[in-house]
């Protein structure tokens, strides 16, 4: 330290401690840490006893929350009590300023007595902690008025609910008086209004007595409980006029003493009626389900429930085995849903086939109509499925054979047309041999022979064509008996066909005229052209070989809503009655054809097609009149 330094320090240290002012240094902890002489003649404690001490030691109002907040301040000045060494309490202004020296922090003050200030201090406190007392008093005041507010909302909600619920509540005293009743007990025992004003319970009991049957009841479960009684009671009461009554009574507790009871009821006279009916229902289904042929079951979850005694003839159980706990699955082993027509009307139950399992284990099958009744008979308000089922083992068994017999004649069918390929694909190769022979005879006759023989060559050739389109026709036919044919439906022009088709034909040195009337302009169908192709030509064939020569047949097509109808009538040599029945079968011809050749496949052919194409066909015909085919078909498929 230099001369100046120490001089300095000397010169700080003789202020301080000859100022009048009291004063001191503070450390972090509030410990005293340097005081002057005035601050000893203030608090009457020596320096070396304040230097032990701390500032809560000799400050009564201090509080370390009110000076962290000082020390945030970095200085302040304010206003507090000291009590000296000998007792004596009083007033002082301190002036506070905080420094930082080496990382630490001190607080550095100054202080003046104010005793004659104390009497303020102490009014100003008062002032204070009145005006915190009325704050607290009205934070009290405004949370007893939510409570209060609270309170009438919980008793509206109270009122609201009683007054709405579809149960009579009436709140009785032991003194004879009604403490409270909602609108529906009023109603529901119909009390004149001047009884209900009066409050008494006296004449409102011997109300009550006078509209039940057995008033005994009603007073030992209501007016005899006793007062310290804590019981709760349920009865049932029947009103002269028919009506039911279930009631239930409870104690009215106000904190741990008993004051009175709550009497609440509700009318259960339709539960009542309903219960009867049940009953009734019950004894019904039983009486008809015991002397029924048809097998009854009802079933809850996977146990029977009920069965009757068709039931043990036909598994071979007896009813006590089924009922007391018998796994239906050891019984029923399959159950399949069926359609059924009319189905709409027949919504409320469901048709099944069942397969079960006999006692003596012979599988059975049933038919089983399958309902759900929650209603008719009551099972512990659980549903119950019904099932109400008749023996079909013989019909099913009947069904197999049969369906084993159309697996034959099916496979028959496939055997006969592969047969009739067979021969067809034989027949052809000869004929084709016999056909190239003819022509190459009628190449090389001379002049003299062609006159002889030309004829007959040009049988030959007719025959030959003959039996290479009743050769078409056998592998036609095969194809459609053994479903081999396949719609291949496309869109195109109807009219525009119709045209195409008999013109083609037309062609083909026809002795007959063919006449195409059309009601439609424009007509775009969706349809297999190949399918209708087939049963055009055939149709328009059959006119042309069995009218006369030169005569018209006529082609016409029309529309019938969403139908197409195309007609084919000739002026030929009609089919009777008889054959008309019979027109559609394979091989069957007509008794008037006489020599006029064919097979009797063209016709059975075009009535497949038609059902192929969803269609229908009908004729119409008189002998020696004429034939009109009729053929309706959908605008597509």
């Amino acid at each position: 330290m230099t001369i100046q330094s120490e001089l300095d320090f000397k010169f700080a240290h003789f202020l301080i401690n000859n100022t009048v002012e009291a004063a001191f240094c503070l450390g972090e902890d509030w410990q005293f840490l340097y005081v002057n002489y005035a601050t000893c003649r203030l608090i009457e404690y020596s320096r070396e006893e304040l230097l032990t001490m701390s500032l809560p030691d000799v400050d009564i109002d201090f509080s370390a929350r009110d000076w962290a907040k000082i020390q945030l301040q970095d200085s302040g000045i304010f206003k507090t009590r000291y009590r000296a060494k000998n007792g004596r309490t009083f007033l002082v202004e301190i002036s506070l300023t905080f420094i930082e020296d080496q990382g630490r922090r001190f607080g550095c003050a100054f202080v003046r007595e104010k005793s004659s200030e104390i009497v303020d201090l102490s009014v100003q406190k008062w002032l204070n902690e009145l005006r915190e007392a009325n704050n607290n008093l009205q934070q009290q005041v405004a949370e007893l008025k939510k409570k209060e507010t609270n309170l009438e909302t919980s008793l509206s909600v109270l009122s609201s609910t009683l007054e709405s619920t579809a149960i009579g509540i009436v709140s009785l005293n032991f003194e004879g008086d009604i403490l409270n009743y909602n609108q529906k007990f009023a109603e529901m025992w119909r009390i004149p209004q001047a009884l209900i004003l009066s409050k008494k319970c006296p004449r409102c009991k011997a109300f009550f007595e006078s509209q039940l049957k057995d008033p005994d009841t009603f007073n030992r479960m209501i007016w005899e409980v006793s007062s310290t009684s804590n019981i709760e009671s349920y009865d049932v009461l029947e009103l002269k006029d028919g009506r039911v009554f279930a009631q239930y009574s409870q104690p009215q507790w106000l904190g741990e003493k008993i004051i009175g009871r709550v009497w609440s009821i509700w009318d259960i006279t339709k539960s009542r009626q309903t219960e009867e009916a049940l009953r009734l229902n019950e004894a019904r289904f039983r009486a008809l389900a015991e002397t029924s042929d048809a097998s009854i079951f009802l079933i809850q979850g996977k146990q029977f429930c009920y069965v009757n005694p068709a039931v043990q003839v036909l598994t071979g159980y007896t009813r006590e085995e089924l009922l007391d706990g018998f796994d239906i699955r050891r019984l029923i082993k399959q159950r399949k849903g069926r359609q059924i027509r009319n189905s709409a009307k027949a919504a409320n139950f469901e048709y099944q086939e069942i397969t079960i399992l006999t006692k003596n284990g012979v599988e059975r099958w049933l038919a089983g109509a399958v309902t759900t009744i929650d209603s008719t008979i009551d099972f512990q308000g659980k549903s119950v499925e019904m099932i109400t089922a008749i023996d079909i083992t013989d019909y099913k068994q009947a069904e197999s054979e049969l369906n084993q017999a159309l697996e034959q004649a099916k496979h028959l069918g496939e055997l006969r047309a592969s047969f009739l390929a067979m021969v067809c694909h034989q027949f052809r190769n000869p004929l084709n041999i016999v056909s190239f022979s003819n022509n190459l005879l009628k190449r090389y006759l001379d002049g003299e022979t062609e006159e002889t023989v030309q004829p007959i060559l040009d049988q030959v050739q007719l025959s030959i064509q003959q039996l290479n389109q009743m050769l078409d026709d056998m592998l036609f036919f095969a194809r459609t008996e053994a479903a081999k044919l396949k719609v291949e439906p496309n869109q195109f022009e109807l009219v525009e066909f119709c045209n195409d088709l008999v013109a083609q034909m037309q062609m083909g040195n026809f002795p007959n005229l063919i006449n195409f009337i059309s009601q439609e302009n424009y007509l775009t169908v969706w349809m297999d052209k190949n399918i209708l192709d087939s049963i055009l030509k055939n149709l328009l064939d059959n006119a042309v070989k069995y009218s006369p020569s030169g005569s018209m047949v006529e082609l016409k097509l029309f529309r019938n809503n969403e139908k197409v109808v195309l007609q084919v009538k000739d002026s030929g040599i009609g089919i009777s009655l008889p054959d008309q029945k019979r027109l559609f079968e394979p091989f069957y011809r007509g008794n008037n054809v006489d020599h006029i050749p064919g097979t009797g496949l063209g016709l059975s052919i075009v009535k497949t097609l038609v059902d192929l194409h969803s269609g229908q066909i009908a004729v119409e015909s008189k002998v020696g009149v004429g034939t009109t085919f009729t053929v309706i078909l959908p605008y597509t498929i």
